[in-house]
């Protein structure tokens, strides 16, 4: 009997092909008011048996005809606000590798990765909402934020939706604390101030630090505290300051430091006001060598400071020359493509943060073959024990799903030649 309904439900399908095959269509070109012809298959279920042969055809009939296998990843970034040139950078990363890896296995099947985005506009007020229409996107794992604030901001909304969320280069503490379903791949804010007032010890014995951030900013902000909690622990004084945001005239809080005998400057701000810093000190001859964060990584700050006598010192995740396939590669992609090498501030130097977004997408790979589903919950029960060696070194995760590094890179800005230098790797002890 049941070899006889499946003849019969066989001989339904080629008498309803060989029907749709009788259609008339006509030589001439269709018109915009022709609508295309669709072929609908039912696939039924139920105690029907299908020989091997008839379920092979039927697959090789929905691999021809049948939707491609899509996985979603969500690209939480700024590309706006202050924070949007670095959002952009670290995007570039993530572009660089889907074009680089444009599918991934998944429970044996290939799926095509598709990178869906969210401005989330530098501001914590947008963050919400961005993070909302990720949700409503359907991704399986959200990559980002460049910025801690908006990384705060939205830890809510990826939590209450279960989906899991990386941060790439979001180094306040508070982004993962009290949240298990944010991790990061970049090491976090007290590691980095460490590492710049032990760098400020060795290279400048430095007794007096002058720190300014933003008002109300938790990045900013949470590197000064960190910072002058290292530098006081090891003997010496620090001065701090915020200003207000949207300021743009700094000639204050540098005449303060030089006039305080201040012997660097640390500054843990956005691009936007580093560049604005640094080409003021250079107009006011202020001479006190800047510290600067992750931030400061950056070509635009590298332009700022061409030609002047301004000293900029930054601690980052990556240095050009760590990976020669990794900088060839994305170097080629950002000159083989003016969008790219627009977004890369008009040349090709790489920036830390493309380094972490290219990264960060392997990390998604990995997690998603670990998970074998694209289903978010079942990527958060894998992202925990999920390593992976990329550009930047070794990423695993520790029980808050930080992540594990122990070393940072400092960079130097060599004016004359307009280039950003290695200095040394600097540990946080």
């Amino acid at each position: 009997m049941k070899k006889a309904i499946a003849l019969l439900l066989a001989l339904v399908m080629v008498l309803s092909l060989v029907a749709c095959g009788n259609k008339t269509t006509p030589d001439t070109p269709d018109t915009p008011d022709k609508q295309e012809e669709t072929i609908h298959i039912g696939i039924v279920t139920g105690s029907v048996s299908q020989s091997e042969d008839d379920r092979r055809g039927a697959e090789a009939f929905q691999q021809l005809y049948g939707e491609e296998k899509v996985v979603k990843i969500g690209v939480f970034e700024p590309a706006s606000g202050d924070s949007g040139a670095g959002g952009k950078k670290e995007m570039l990363g993530m572009q660089y590798a889907n074009q680089e890896t444009p599918t991934v296995e998944i429970g044996g099947e290939t799926y095509k990765v598709e990178l869906v985005y969210a401005d989330n506009g530098s501001s914590t007020d947008k963050a919400p909402s961005a993070a909302s229409q990720l949700v409503s996107e359907g991704v399986s794992v959200v990559l980002g934020s460049y910025g801690s604030g908006v990384s705060i901001a939205a830890g809510p909304i990826f939590r209450d939706a279960g989906i899991p969320a990386m941060g790439v280069t979001c180094t306040n503490p508070n982004v993962t604390a009290g949240n298990d379903y944010y991790f990061r791949i970049c090491f976090l804010d007290n590691f980095q101030s460490a590492v710049l007032s032990n760098f400020a010890k060795d290279k400048f014995a430095a007794k007096t630090a002058y720190c300014l951030g933003e008002n109300g900013n938790e990045y900013d902000q949470g590197l000064v505290t960190f910072f002058k909690q290292a530098f006081e622990k090891a003997g010496g004084t620090v001065v701090t300051d915020s200003f207000p945001k949207d300021n743009s005239d700094f000639s204050s809080y540098l005449n303060k430091a030089k006039d305080q005998g201040c012997d660097v400057f640390f500054a843990p701000v956005s691009i936007a006001y580093s560049t604005q810093l640094v080409s003021q000190a250079a107009s006011l001859n202020i001479g006190i060598p800047f510290l600067g964060s992750d931030t400061w990584d950056d070509n635009m700050v590298l332009q700022a400071a061409k030609g002047t006598n301004v000293q900029v010192f930054v601690s980052t995740f990556y240095a050009e020359g760590g990976n020669k396939t990794f900088d060839d590669g994305i170097k080629a992609y950002i000159n083989g493509n003016a969008d790219a090498k627009t977004t890369n501030g008009g040349d090709d130097t790489i920036s830390a943060v493309t380094a972490m977004g290219y990264d960060v997408y392997y990390v998604a790979l990995e997690a998603l073959k670990a998970a074998g589903s694209t289903d978010p919950a079942k990527v958060m029960e894998a992202l925990p024990g999920v390593t992976y060696d990329g550009v930047s070194g070794h990423i695993a995760f520790d029980e808050t799903g930080d992540a594990i590094r122990d070393t940072a890179y400092i960079k130097t800005i060599d004016t004359a030649a307009n280039v950003w230098k290695f200095v040394t790797q600097q540990k946080a002890s």
